[in-house]
């Protein structure tokens, strides 16, 4: 076995000699030039894959670099109408967020809260260009894409406020956004919990299409951060999606930093969108501060789902202004990093563009912010002036039956059982 393997690669990120990797013989590519967009070690490509020797899958087509390949250099990417929806969408986020620490410091809402500052070009770019029977599947950082999905600003605020009139009836909280109205199938506090339920919901449009005969062609968006890229969950879905063409695409919020860790230092390969065509789906990197090319690039994947072409695996590198969380005092990011990415505010860029273009005055931007701002004070004040849950919905939601405790051998409610429900009289 000695001459079955005889060239050689370095590990990545290792410069010693002796840290070697041994690969079968072949020739290898010209290494990419470095590249100093946003966090990456390299440039990301968007490529094309040939499956032709697998005969049970057709061949693997990436997603375009649409900006250049399908637009000309002198064509505007939105119209008017689409460029104040996506400008009116995002600034709603960033004002959301910014009156969640408001409240969070004055006490108005407990527990964790993660805010989505500085990433809102991601949620609208994709979020804007789904139906209402579109899903959406988020993560802990979730109040900005139940709002792009059409979830109001009220219910959303009440939930944060624990109350009554929250889209969960008070009993989500931050992390746990859900609308059956708008296919908004929650936040989930546990990284990759949700891109199961994501994968779920993309096999139920599929089977309605294909095996019911439905009119369907609804897709599912998933939507989860780097770290989550090396959990199990991931790579599982990841796989089930392309083996059955689902109708989902999944889209990674790299916003560089894990809680703390960054995410140079915590993966074998920064490059999340590789991940894709490993398992047989395009993989396409896209700078997510920049909304008006994640809509594109959102464009491409959205239709390939509705045309049965199956799934698609978008990074969109992106970076977060604040904390991890609200209770994070953001010490380990250093400064000069944070005020780099600040400068590349992605609402401030789209503004520019709308001027620039002659698609907006600043008269009409400064219309949408004050309406937006209060939208945002209305939904405080009805958060604040709605009710808390009642004791007897403690119990609701939780288990099948409605006396809650289930049902014994004998057919009788086993909360009738004195001994059942010892140390809980008063539930």
């Amino acid at each position: 076995m000695a001459t079955a393997f005889s060239a050689t690669l370095p590990l990545h990120g290792s410069s010693s000699q002796e840290n070697r990797l041994l690969l079968p013989s072949t020739r290898l590519p010209p290494p990419p030039p470095p590249s100093s967009f946003l966090g990456s070690t390299r440039s990301l490509p968007i490529r094309r894959l040939n499956h032709a020797h697998a005969s049970r899958r057709s061949p693997v087509v990436a997603v375009q670099e649409i900006v250049k390949a399908k637009k000309p250099t002198n064509s505007l990417l939105i119209t008017k109408e689409e460029g104040l929806v996506l400008y009116e969408d995002m600034i709603l986020g960033r004002s959301f967020e910014d009156m969640c620490a408001q409240m969070y410091y004055r006490g108005k809402m407990f527990g964790f809260v993660h805010l989505y500052n500085g990433q809102e070009a991601v949620s609208t770019g994709f979020i804007k260009l789904l139906t209402q029977s579109d899903s959406v599947v988020s993560t802990y950082r979730d109040h900005v894409h139940a709002l792009s999905k059409g979830v109001s600003a009220r219910a959303v605020m009440s939930e944060l406020f624990g109350k009554v009139t929250g889209c969960c009836r008070g009993q989500g909280g931050s992390m746990h956004m859900f609308s059956k109205e708008h296919n908004m199938l929650g936040g989930f506090a546990f990284i990759g919990e949700g891109i199961p339920v994501a994968t779920g919901a993309a096999f139920t449009s599929k089977y309605k299409r294909e095996v019911l005969k439905q009119d369907c062609d609804d897709v599912t968006v998933a939507f989860f951060g780097d770290g989550t890229c090396n959990n199990g969950q991931f790579y599982e879905c990841l796989n089930m999606a392309a083996l059955y063409k689902l109708p989902i695409i999944f889209v990674v919020e790299n916003n560089l930093w894990a809680i703390g860790m960054s995410h140079l230092r915590s993966t074998s390969d920064p490059e999340i969108w590789k991940k894709g065509p490993a398992f047989g789906m395009p993989g396409v990197h896209v700078d997510g501060m920049d909304v008006l090319k994640v809509r594109e690039v959102a464009k491409e994947a959205v239709a390939r789902a509705r045309r049965g072409e199956g799934p698609t695996l978008v990074e969109c590198e992106t970076y977060r202004f604040r904390g991890h969380s609200l209770a994070d005092p953001d010490e380990l990011r250093d400064a000069a990093e944070k005020a780099k990415y600040a400068a590349r505010d992605p609402i401030t860029a789209l503004k520019k563009y709308l001027i620039e273009n002659k698609l907006a005055n600043e008269a009409e931007l400064k219309s949408i912010e004050k309406k937006i701002d209060e939208l945002v004070e209305e939904a405080v004040e009805f958060a604040e002036a709605s009710p808390q849950p009642g004791r007897s919905q403690l119990l609701e939601n939780v288990f099948a039956d409605p006396k809650g405790f289930g049902i014994g051998p004998d057919g009788r409610y086993r909360c009738e059982d004195p001994k059942f429900t010892e140390g809980t009289a008063q539930v």
